[in-house]
């Protein structure tokens, strides 16, 4: 594809694995003709150390300008230290959706033939950030406090974008997970204006149903396949996107996407894993995915879905795999496998 013809989309290779992982998926998506024109940028500890920030303003300024970002792991110290930057970028860009598939690839493991959606209020409730310490005698943080915060144009924004995607994709039925019996403000809100939603505008299009959030966390570990399509908000919906990550292999087989009306950031949900960056052991499989996903947004279905078969065949026809899902693969092996397959295809 000529420069004149690619999509100019900023590339973030991250911290610890990222650089790994992102050079093969940058490798990979070459060897399928990639309609991407890369903006190479740095976020999290590596800018932090080069930048003194962990969200530098040429990062910004990129992501402004191309509206498309593919990004490696970012590291958030614990505790102390600077503020998440996957937070930042979402609250900059109000990437609203947080959409997380999650499909198995390899067979035969305790959960089987999984195809969950898992869809994510990205900009709302608990993670809003207002916490502070409350000092009482000599404990300057005897009380902890957080407001949660959910507004009605919140919820009709991702309740909105859960339905129509899930009717695009030719989806069954959309779930909507809450907590409304005991939250019944912050959480009633959401359930209440997915009723009234739903009633209104989708009940002949596609079916819907309600769960608490606690019992859905119980039934996606005793009969995931119940579910199709489910949405929630921020809490909620980051704990169980790494519970339905979990029934398909864990986090390296997870792809995340960022949705907003302006921009689109896409990301392999896992750590930076620094124990093992550099040793060429990391698996790319979940920014592989992420990058099906970018492909998709931009339209581009075809590449998208030989990139997911290339990555089926791999891992099932070849055998080739990383050590995390038992082969003796590394990175470097498991990306040449992989343009291999999509130049036989």
């Amino acid at each position: 594809m000529s420069s004149s013809a690619r999509i100019p989309a900023t590339l973030i290779a991250g911290d610890g694995i990222g650089p790994e992982i992102v050079e093969s998926a940058v490798a990979v998506m070459e060897a399928l003709g990639s309609p991407f024109e890369w903006d190479r940028q740095e976020a999290g500890a590596a800018a932090m150390k080069a930048a003194g920030d962990p969200l530098p303003a040429a990062t910004l300024d990129s992501i402004r300008r191309t509206r498309l970002a593919l990004k490696g792991p970012l590291e958030t110290p614990s505790g102390g230290g600077w503020r998440s930057s996957n937070v930042r970028l979402r609250e900059e860009f109000r990437l609203f959706a947080n959409v997380r598939p999650a499909r198995t690839i390899i067979p035969g493991g305790r959960f089987d033939n999984i195809d969950l959606l898992l869809i994510r209020e990205n900009l709302e409730g608990l993670y809003i950030g207002h916490e502070h310490y409350v000092q009482i005698d000599d404990d300057p943080h005897a009380v902890a406090m957080a407001t949660g915060i959910n507004t009605r144009q919140g919820c009709r924004h991702i309740l909105e974008y859960a339905f129509e995607t899930a009717i695009a994709l030719g989806r069954k039925k959309v779930t909507v997970v809450h907590k409304a019996n005991i939250m019944k403000a912050l959480t009633g809100i959401f359930l209440e204006t997915a009723q009234q939603m739903h009633a209104e505008r989708y009940k002949d299009r596609i079916a819907m149903d309600t769960i608490i959030v606690d019992a859905c966390a119980m039934k996606l570990v005793l009969n995931p396949w119940q579910f199709d399509t489910l949405v929630t908000t921020n809490l909620f919906g980051d704990i169980l996107s790494d519970l339905t990550a979990g029934l398909v292999g864990g986090l390296g087989m997870a792809p995340g996407a960022n949705i907003g009306a302006d921009a689109a950031i896409f990301e392999a949900v896992h750590g930076s894993a620094p124990d093992i960056a550099g040793k060429g052991l990391a698996n790319p499989t979940a920014l592989l995915l992420a990058a099906a996903q970018m492909l998709d947004h931009v339209k581009h279905h075809e590449s998208a879905n030989r990139l997911r078969k290339a990555i089926d065949d791999t891992l099932n026809v070849d055998q080739v795999r990383t050590g995390d899902l038992g082969g003796k693969a590394g990175t470097r092996e498991y990306t040449q496998a992989l343009v291999a397959r999509i130049k036989q295809g």
